[in-house]
């Protein structure tokens, strides 16, 4: 359907990676924590629109240059496991950071933590590298309808990623203390990632063009 396959696998990928602490996490706890649960709400929705943003870049920017080019989709699908090799290997060697201290409480509004959600999102160069590289190794190289693919795959991953950000913006307070009281949590979480991001981008380069 629509050129994609191994939906499910896509979908499992993407809840391990929001499920992983990273710099949204962190935003999201922060800003909970000191502006109060709308504040974090705001931070969270701000982040999911970031999403959409590399979304509709990955759909209309990427399939533009590879629509007409079955070897240009390849390319960039062998060059997008080799990016999730290294984050997976990075991941199981590297030890997670430690969730840092909340902000000093101060006066909130919730469009500015809204406006730096979604300012954090879209500036990671990271969640932009990451869109390239997971999207395009689940949709047919042959595939005629690469953009509502593109599409489809893009909004699955932000509607899991919102509404994960949205409950950690509303159980800030115990995710947090969870993974403090539990470091190992986050240890399990990365090494976990890591594997499948490996068994991934392996799986890529081992397949047919």
């Amino acid at each position: 359907m629509l050129g994609i396959h191994d939906y499910w696998l896509f979908v499992a990928t993407g809840v391990l990676l929001n499920l992983t602490p990273g710099q949204d996490t962190f935003y999201i706890l922060g800003s909970s924590m000191t502006y109060g649960r709308r504040g974090g709400v705001a931070s969270a929705l701000g982040i999911g629109v970031g999403s959409v943003v590399h979304t509709l870049a990955a759909a209309f920017g990427l399939s533009a240059i590879l629509a007409t080019s079955s070897t240009a989709f390849t390319v960039v699908k062998l060059v997008g496991a080799a990016y999730l090799i290294y984050l997976g290997i990075r991941a199981l060697i590297s030890r997670p950071a430690a969730i840092p201290p909340p902000d000093q409480p101060g006066a909130a509004r919730t469009g500015l933590a809204f406006r730096r959600g979604v300012l954090s999102n879209v500036l990671n160069p990271k969640v932009a590298l990451f869109f390239l590289a997971l999207l395009p190794q689940f949709i047919d190289t042959e595939s005629s309808t690469k953009i509502v693919a593109f599409l489809a795959l893009g909004f699955t991953f932000v509607a899991t990623g919102t509404a994960w950000c949205l409950f950690l913006a509303v159980a800030a307070a115990r995710i947090r203390g969870f993974f403090v009281r539990h470091p190992e949590g986050l240890a399990n979480l990365t090494r976990a990632s890591g594997a499948l991001f490996v068994f991934l981008g392996l799986r890529l380069a081992a397949s047919e063009p």
